[in-house]
């Protein structure tokens, strides 16, 4: 179908009848879609991984991929056909007139240079600036993305920053030369509600200037702030497209009306708005709420919380005053986690949530062992994690698995699916062979995956495949903790849905505890018994996480709460 809107302005992008395949013979993965997007509008893909969405986005910055073979009746670009393009072609516009944010940011960045280098390319080759031009220029895009501290960022390498400000170095690359068209492939995954706010701010300000977006989301929250028009794709296919109010308010295809049910399902916060297949939020802001008999004070940053109870005293996991520093690139020590103590029992899942950088994934390599904290206590079952002996700690890392918050770069490159999941039952003891072959399928389908995924490399997967493998590959030595960092960040709604439920499911029938490190509150909501808020290393309010988010006592945590996209009736589109 045709989405080429009435009017004499040309499209600046064009596809009528797009298929690609990879490989001469292999099935089409996109089949034959049509959109058009005109000069300052934005239109969203949405559909669950591997519906064709990130392959479509690929094609029209000319990366779809080595073995792909692209056809089309129309592809074009302001009135470039871009079936014709040469490399060099796609070089002269890649970054000056075409930004684009794919969705692996780690994988994205190059690990060989810093982040100031990363955005200093594209304006180097594009635009005719000084070299100290060029370095104003890159702070003040890292300062518009809501980078803190950009000059010392700049000098860092992308290992060296969490998820949430990679994801922000390579929206700045991105938008460095005020490109015509920008394409964003969930551009807002890793961020908290207040970058996320701030990111969503910064890219109405381009479209108002003119800039036209392509965008990939399983938020629909950040769709229907951003969004004129939606697309729904299944399988390769666009089932449904229209103006984002009407797709959302009354969508018309069966799977449009079962992805939003999933969105409602996933994201709910609280207390219901109205009903319907909408996403809702709280009905009265957080920042006007407090708990019965009490003010609404704002809590000192040192604030101190205590354990929380378990009634036998038998927890898995005891942290206590746990504190972490590290020394930056400008010398400087900062402290990443300060005073923070918890404690986890069995069948519990303790939520943390907190802007990025905010410690939230330092802690979590603490209760892994990955890293040392500078002072404090970590204790599993009682014993200290620095008295164990090095095959002491193997042994107690097969209890507590991680899913880690890049899945690409988790993985080995080199192994197929099925020897990511064969190595973690070996260490769990199933020995080579049919059973280990056997289990891994029912990993795969634990995480609606089929086994003619056993032969695919990571690199040959969606990123919410990707993810799915990772849940699978911790589920294998049947773990007692499952320490999740953004574990469904890169998930589709539908599939955010299953693996929740599979993760609730295990905590129901084998009492798996879980720390579910997330920016998404609904999530947080959702999964959690009880939540940690962090801020700056701190833990700023901590307790049952339906009275900290029904009634939150520290201004921080009502911004945060404040600040969450949300769709509060099937008419109302409303970004609180």
């Amino acid at each position: 179908m045709s989405a080429i809107l009435a009017g004499t302005e040309q499209p600046v992008v064009e596809v009528q009848n797009l298929r690609v395949r990879f490989g001469h013979t292999g099935p089409l993965v996109v089949k034959g879609i049509s959109v058009a997007l005109n000069r300052g509008e934005c239109l969203a893909l949405i559909g669950e991984s591997g519906s064709g969405k990130s392959v479509t986005l690929r094609t029209l910055i000319g990366l779809t991929g080595y073995g792909s073979k692209v056809e089309a009746d129309r592809l074009r670009f302001d009135g470039n056909d871009l079936n014709r393009f040469t490399e060099n072609k796609w070089r002269e516009i890649r970054g000056a007139r075409i930004g684009f944010v794919l969705q692996d940011a780690l994988g994205s960045l190059d690990p060989l240079r810093t982040v100031g280098r990363e955005i200093d390319e594209p304006l180097r080759l594009h635009l005719s600036l000084t070299k100290n031009q060029r370095a104003t220029r890159i702070i003040e895009l890292l300062e518009s993305v809501g980078v803190p501290e950009p000059a010392v960022r700049a000098r860092q390498y992308p290992h060296q920053l969490s998820g949430g400000l990679r994801q922000r170095a390579l929206l700045a690359s991105a938008i460095a030369c005020a490109p015509e068209l920008v394409i964003l492939d969930e551009p807002t995954t890793a961020l908290d509600t207040i970058v996320q706010a701030q990111v969503l701010h910064l890219l109405e300000s381009l479209r108002n200037g003119k800039t036209s977006m392509l965008i990939v989301s399983h938020d629909f929250g950040v769709v229907a702030r951003l969004a004129d028009r939606v697309a729904v794709m299944q399988e390769g296919l666009i089932v449904e497209q229209g103006a984002a109010e009407t797709v959302f308010q009354d969508p018309q295809h069966p799977y449009t009306r079962s992805l939003l049910a999933a969105a409602s399902s996933v994201h709910r916060l609280g207390i219901e708005a109205s009903s319907g297949t909408s996403i809702f939020a709280f009905e009265t802001p957080p920042s006007q709420r407090t708990r019965a008999g009490q003010s609404s004070v704002k809590l000192g940053s040192d604030r101190k919380t205590t354990p929380f109870t378990n009634r036998d005293g038998n927890y898995l996991i005891e942290a206590n005053n746990l504190t972490k520093s590290f020394t930056g690139v400008d010398a400087k020590k900062r402290t990443v986690v300060s005073d923070v103590s918890f404690s986890l029992s069995q069948g519990s899942t303790l939520g943390i949530a907190g802007e990025s950088g905010s410690g939230k994934t330092t802690l979590a390599r603490m209760v892994l062992g990955l890293e040392r904290p500078d002072s404090g206590l970590l204790k599993v079952e009682g014993r200290a994690w620095d008295s164990l002996s090095a095959n002491g700690r193997r042994q107690e890392r097969r209890r507590i698995q991680p899913v880690f918050q890049d899945p690409l770069s988790s993985f080995d490159p080199r192994f197929t699916v099925e020897k990511v999941l064969g190595e973690a039952l070996g260490v769990s003891g199933y020995p080579s062979g049919v059973r280990r072959r056997n289990r891994a399928i029912e990993l795969l389908e634990l995480v609606r995956l089929d086994r003619t995924f056993l032969g695919r490399r990571p690199i040959e997967l969606s990123g919410g495949q990707r993810q799915r493998i990772a849940i699978a590959r911790a589920l294998a030595p049947e773990p007692e903790v499952i320490v999740c960092d953004e574990p469904i960040s890169s998930l589709d709604v539908s599939v955010q849905a299953q693996i929740l439920d599979l993760l609730s499911d295990l905590k129901t029938r084998f009492r798996v505890a879980g720390i579910f490190i997330s920016h998404d509150l609904g999530v947080i909501r959702r999964m959690s018994d009880q939540v940690l808020i962090m801020k700056d290393g701190l833990v700023v309010e901590s307790g049952d996480v339906g009275a900290v988010f029904e009634c939150p006592q520290h201004e921080y945590t009502r911004r945060l709460l404040d600040a969450v996209p949300r769709i509060e009736k099937r008419s109302d589109f409303v970004y609180a």
